[in-house]
């Protein structure tokens, strides 16, 4: 059954004022805070930037699928088929601004339409949204985290999945997306996806140097550094990492450097690198 506009949108209402005595209240009335929050951010109208390119003829549009799905996560939500669950939350009509929630099928065909320029130009929005943060924080120093991470899924046939290592669900499809996290936000800077076969470094040091970069065009004089583990150790992240100016921790897979495992345990004097250090001599003194 179709719907026109006049049935499915609603005026913005201000926020409401929550008495928690009131029993009406539902199980999603928490999200009367993000309210406030989308609207500062203007986030309904920067996605409707990022999809104008795509000539669709549907009532939602992309961008209020994409705040729908932004709020599904935050309520705790994986699946789109979840969506059902809440279809009729009043609290989440209101944040969004409609009369009616789009069902599960209408948000799987706007997303199965969504292209490959509309995915960059999201990324970007985010990348914008998390340097925004980053400027009013004022930070000297910015620790970036790159890992992977495995999600998996019970659809045989979905794209860009593949059996890989997993170690929750073996045999599983899966996506083994890389992702580019500030430590002192949490917030995801980018992400590089990718099919559940590949290895940690797949695509890592291109994908690294991006990163690197948008941060030094945003924010130059801040100093940035790194962390990874062993499966990104290599010499030409090491190198990039080098000639970027970038400080970065990164394990050592000792199991490839069996000289060099040697010659650390075998190691008796150690020369404190500078003063940040001198905690680890007050913990630790080695043998003379």
């Amino acid at each position: 059954m179709k719907f026109s506009k006049k049935h499915i949108f609603s005026r913005v209402f201000k926020i409401p004022v929550i008495k928690f005595e009131d029993q009406r209240l539902t199980s999603f009335a928490g999200l009367v805070l993000y309210q406030p929050v989308l609207q500062q951010l203007q986030l309904k109208a920067r996605l409707k930037k990022c999809f104008a390119h795509l000539k669709v003829s549907e009532i939602f549009g992309h961008p209020m699928i994409m705040l729908l799905l932004i709020l599904h996560l935050i309520m705790g939500y994986r699946k789109l088929r979840d969506l059902d669950y809440y279809q009729d939350d009043p609290m989440v009509k209101r944040v969004l601004g409609l009369q009616r929630l789009p069902d599960v099928s209408t948000v799987s065909r706007a997303l199965r339409t969504v292209d490959q320029k509309a995915i960059d130009q999201v990324r970007a929005l985010v990348q914008d949204l998390v340097i925004q943060r980053l400027k009013t924080l004022s930070l000297a120093r910015l620790t970036l985290d790159f890992d992977g991470s495995v999600i998996s899924t019970n659809q045989r046939r979905a794209e860009g999945t593949a059996v890989g290592f997993n170690k929750q669900k073996k045999g599983a499809r899966s996506y083994y997306p890389l992702f580019c996290t500030i430590a002192q936000t949490g917030q995801v800077l980018d992400v590089l996806f990718r099919p559940g076969n590949v290895h940690d470094s797949n695509g890592a040091q291109e994908f690294i140097r991006r990163c690197l970069q948008v941060l030094k065009e945003a924010l130059p004089g801040v100093a940035l550094e790194a962390r990874m583990d062993s499966a990104f150790f290599s010499d030409e992240i090491v190198t990039l990492l080098e000639t970027q100016g970038v400080e970065f921790s990164l394990s050592v897979p000792f199991e490839r450097f069996a000289e060099l495992k040697q010659m650390i345990q075998e190691r008796k004097r150690w020369k404190r690198l500078d003063a940040r250090w001198s905690w680890f001599e007050t913990f630790w003194k080695p043998k003379k």
